[in-house]
């Protein structure tokens, strides 16, 4: 892939997007990410990588018309966007309350598709550009106690191959990554027996770390996939439930 493309990259400050961050940065890329809350590691992740680091809240729709904005001053354009931004609340669905219901398809899938939506204008007026958006493998399955975040996530891969439809004709891919299990704080809320008894269950017999989420992003963007849209890439070690 050429070196200069800028891309876009949201929730990088930590876990799979700070991981996408590196790698496009490492690439050669024009890099601005999105981040809301840990700030000391958005501030390390830029001065190390030299991406621009712009703080937004993606649940709030002036705010993220203002970070985007912001992000777009400071490329010029978006050759590539990876929504990677995601929370999740750990529970049984009778006790998920409203706001945390309307939190994890705030940032999961609203805010996914409004940058989604601020940045398309642009790829279109080129006839060229690339989206990934980041779900997970329980959007595909469901997952027990996560019912908020794996609803979100499968609205994210119908967003994904309802897009790779509808902006094909204009030169603009749109793929998905399905992480499995990975090594980030997300996950640790769970407890270690249960990311064990995960690991047993996976063929290849460990969970995933942030870089190999990031190497399918980094593929799906590029020229080596220049023939892949509307795919759900599964990055999750052979595990199947």
């Amino acid at each position: 892939m050429a070196t200069g493309e800028r891309v876009l990259i949201t929730g990088g400050s930590r876990g799979i997007g700070a991981a996408c961050v590196r790698r496009f940065a490492a690439a050669g890329f024009c890099v601005a990410f999105l981040w809301h809350r840990a700030e000391s590691r958005a501030i390390t992740l830029a001065s190390e990588s030299g991406a621009s680091a712009i703080r937004c809240d993606l649940a709030d729709p002036a705010d993220t018309e203002r970070g985007v904005r912001a992000a777009l001053a400071q490329l010029g354009h978006v050759d590539v966007l990876v929504n990677c931004a995601g929370t999740a609340h750990f529970g049984l669905y009778q006790d998920l309350d409203e706001a945390q219901w309307r939190e994890a398809f705030a940032v999961n899938l609203d805010g996914a598709a409004r940058v989604t939506r601020l940045v398309l204008p642009g790829m279109i007026a080129r006839k060229r550009g690339s989206i990934v958006n980041v779900a997970s493998m329980w959007g595909e399955t469901g997952a027990s106690c996560e019912a908020a975040y794996s609803a979100a996530k499968a609205g994210l891969i119908g967003l994904t191959k309802a897009l790779a439809k509808e902006t094909g004709p204009s030169g603009i891919r749109v793929n998905c990554v399905s992480p499995g299990l990975i090594d980030t704080e997300m996950n640790a809320m769970h407890a270690p027996e249960d990311l064990r008894a995960i690991a047993d269950e996976t063929p290849l017999g460990r969970i995933g770390q942030p870089e190999e989420v990031a190497e399918a992003v980094f593929f799906l963007s590029g020229q080596g996939a220049s023939f892949i849209t509307g795919q759900i890439l599964g990055v999750n070690g052979g595990l199947v439930i």
